[in-house]
């Protein structure tokens, strides 16, 4: 069957430089399996697929895969989304919100002057991480344990323990040795930065050392950290994918409720059909 078919790209301080995303618009009467597979041929971080809501509160469902297995909830793939959904002429019930379906539930997606924003989702497991866990990730990055300022876990799906050093510099110049923990790091930049944070992320797949370029979910449960603990004060700016040839920005700010909104820009690079 003939669908729609787009490739975009989130988070980028102009196009080709953030996350890129394959998004299958119309994707009733796929199979779990033909969309594992698509999504391994597509060999991106992650590919989504667009259904209609379960829940009469959403707006539309989203199945997210990367190459290798299903994930309840990403951010790039979220923004990427929402963007290849209103432009293929979805209209939310609410015109300033849409509402998300997707494995960890309802989220919500601001659409405003902006652009594009989540609503970060709460953590499924907080609070300090152990010495052991700590020790090792900091073995694994090829880091000494007392450079680390902070250690917490801020996993609101992949599974991120978060790691503060002391600077920008210092989280630009780590080089992982070997596999490890999914692991976040983050530090300050100077006073008078365009940024608030430098930020990178870590994970291993199949034995293998990969570092994603601009990442949503651990952004979000950064900046709650950083909040929270009186670190960072929104709005500001973060950036991340330096080390790999990207230029990510990420914007960071917060509601009269508290809410942690994690936004960017997205544009659409690749528009077509796909048989599936």
């Amino acid at each position: 069957m003939r669908r729609h078919f787009v490739q975009v790209d989130v988070f980028g301080d102009g196009p080709f430089f953030g996350n890129p995303l394959a998004v299958v618009v119309d994707s009733e009467g796929l199979s779990t399996a033909e969309m594992q597979t698509f999504a391994a041929w597509t060999n991106l971080s992650e590919t989504t697929f667009l259904l209609p809501p379960t829940n009469p509160e959403g707006d539309y469902r989203v199945r997210i895969f990367t190459p290798t297995e299903e994930l309840p909830f990403a951010g790039h793939p979220t923004l990427g989304s929402a963007h290849a959904w209103l432009a293929h002429g979805g209209k939310p019930r609410d015109t300033a919100t849409i509402v998300q379906e997707c494995g960890v539930g309802l989220v919500r997606v601001r659409h405003d002057d902006l652009g594009l924003a989540f609503a970060a989702p709460p953590l499924l497991r907080g609070g300090p991480a152990d010495e052991p866990v700590i020790a090792d990730a900091a073995d694994s990055l090829g880091i000494s344990r007392s450079s680390i300022v902070g250690a917490a876990w801020i996993d609101n799906g992949p599974g991120w323990l978060g790691l503060l050093l002391g600077s920008a510099e210092e989280v630009r110049a780590v080089r992982q040795r070997r596999p490890g923990p999914t692991v976040g790091l983050v530090g300050p930049c100077p006073e008078g930065s365009r940024f608030a944070f430098e930020v990178r992320a870590f994970y291993s797949s199949g034995g293998v050392t990969l570092e994603d370029p601009v990442t949503g979910s651990l952004n979000a449960s950064v900046a709650q950290w950083m909040i929270e603990t009186g670190r960072a004060n929104a709005p500001y700016l973060v950036s991340q994918g330096s080390q790999v040839g990207r230029k990510g920005v990420v914007r960071i700010t917060t509601d009269t409720a508290g809410g942690v909104w994690i936004g960017g820009d997205v544009v659409t690079c690749v528009e077509g059909f796909v048989e599936l």
